[in-house]
Formats: structure tokens, sequence, C-alpha cells
């Protein structure tokens, strides 16, 4: 099921990121890019709530749309820590965080998956929680501004992110406490 209607909203994801980045390289008012930025991010991560809904609710699910979902969100979310990065909005170190813990954790479902052991790593709880809060800071530190002239997306947003790189840690820890049975098991 390589093209159904959420596969195609997927596929969206991936071609979002040289739009969003780009956005802060042509010759508009920083403020606008923000602006376009900020909406074309919350367009397209929202697609990834809305293509699971659509998959089950029109029974299109599909092994490679489990795959591509996950890798679309890394891919959208790792491209905008870098345009933060690039635009001094948040410190290297959050991304390295972030980044680093994503790269980890897909090695590791990778590899759990070859052993047979992909139940000790399904998504839990706090991951999801981890996600909601960095969909929620990078909007904000994208937009860089005053919403309503009364929310200071920047203050906001760097509080988010570094609440996101916390429950990032804590989340790549709970996960290899629940994989490091299995992996003892299998070295032996």
């Amino acid at each position: 099921m390589f093209l159904t209607i959420p596969t195609l909203m997927t596929w969206t994801r991936i071609v979002a990121i040289p739009l969003i980045v780009g956005i802060f390289y042509i010759d508009i008012a920083p403020e606008k890019a923000n602006l376009i930025a900020t909406v074309m991010f919350v367009v397209f991560a929202a697609t990834d709530w809305l293509d699971g809904y659509l998959a089950r609710k029109l029974n299109q699910t599909s092994s490679f749309g489990a795959f591509l979902d996950p890798v679309a969100d890394k891919f959208l979310v790792c491209a905008s820590l870098l345009v933060l990065v690039h635009l001094d909005r948040i410190d290297v170190f959050v991304a390295l965080i972030i980044i680093g813990r994503e790269i980890a954790i897909s090695a590791l479902r990778e590899w759990m998956a070859l052993i047979g052991a992909t139940k000790s790593v399904a998504v839990h709880m706090l991951g999801k929680i981890k996600t909601t809060v960095q969909m929620v800071a990078i909007p904000f530190l994208l937009y860089d501004g005053d919403l309503f002239e009364v929310i200071d997306t920047n203050l906001w947003g760097t509080w988010l992110i570094w609440l996101s790189a916390i429950l990032t840690v804590w989340s790549m820890i709970y996960y290899l406490k629940k994989a490091i049975p299995e992996i003892r098991a299998r070295a032996k």
C-alpha cells in the first residue's frame, strides 16, 4: 500500500522539510518567514495524527505506512531543530540530545525487531508526551514573537524544548531499561 491516502499524507511531511527550511533563505521579512514556517510546521505535523486516523478508518494500514510514519516525523522534527539551531533560537546541546535519542532509539528498535523482541521497545506514553511537548515547542520557537500580544513564544518555546530534552533523556532511559533484559538474554 505504497500510495494510499494516509501514506501520501505521510510523504507530505517529508516533502515539507525543504519548504520549511527554504522559507528562511528567501528574501522576505523575518516575521513573515517565521509565520509561514510556523503554519507549515503545524499543518504538516497535524498530518501525523490525520494519516493514522485515516489509515484505520479507511482500513488502509500497511507495514510500509507503519515504517514511514515515524521516519517522516523524525525527519520533520530534526530538520526543524537544525533550522532553530541555525537561527540561534535553541542551544545546539538540546538539538543533539533530541536528535541523538531519535537515532539511538530507532537503532535499538531495529535491532530488537531483528531479534524478535519489538514489544520490549514498543511506544510508551512517556514517548508520546515527549513528542507532544516537542510539537508545541517547535512552532513556538519558529514563530519567535508575541502571539496575540500575550504569549512570548520564544520564552515558552525555550522552556518547552528544554522540558522536551529532559523527557527525551527520560524516555531513552525507559526504553533502554526495557531492552536490557532482552539484550542480556541474547548475549548469552
